[in-house]
């Protein structure tokens, strides 16, 4: 089972993603172009491509097809039948399906460390590539941000916070 929490954790972690409505339903957007949304009875609605959907209803029985007229534009699914890892899998795949090419790619390119990045390689692949895919490649953009900012990046967990606080103490640096 899985929380809105977890999901607006999900969805906030990517690059220029903004939460606001939609139709009174919970809904997140990049660049203005919506990719998930909750009903108000609790079904996730994500904005999918073809491929997506025939996977997504393979892993999901509960779920359906969003149509619009003869075409399939996405996947409902009720929160509460998803677990945290397929949900993240998914909302990262609607995002996908909706951001700017350019964005996309850059995400896509922040899967691994940088060569200008000076963050720690001991917070781990997680927390990088989140750190990464928020903008946050060096040490000092690290400390633009604070503790409760930086948890909220999903991947990014308290032990990666510790050890960007030191790395940040050590150069004089402290979280926001």
């Amino acid at each position: 089972m899985t929380t809105m929490a977890q999901l607006r954790k999900a969805a906030l972690a990517l690059p220029e993603v903004e939460e606001g409505t939609h139709f009174g339903m919970a809904a997140f957007s990049v660049r203005g172009k919506g990719f998930v949304s909750v009903t108000k009875d609790g079904d996730v609605q994500l904005q999918l491509p073809e491929a997506e959907i025939e996977a997504a209803e393979s892993a999901h029985p509960t779920g359906e097809r969003i149509l619009r007229g003869d075409k399939a534009i996405g996947f409902r699914v009720p929160l509460d039948d998803v677990n945290g890892k397929d949900l993240n899998a998914l909302v990262r795949a609607a995002w996908f399906c909706r951001a700017p090419k350019e964005l996309a790619a850059e995400l896509s390119a922040a899967g691994t460390r940088r060569v200008d990045s000076d963050l720690p390689a001991s917070i781990g692949r997680p927390a990088t590539r989140a750190l990464l895919g928020a903008g946050l490649a060096t040490l000092e953009q690290v400390a633009t941000r604070s503790e409760a900012e930086l948890l909220a990046l999903h991947g990014v967990g308290p032990k990666a916070v510790r050890i960007l606080a030191e790395a940040l103490a050590e150069k004089g640096m402290f979280l926001r």
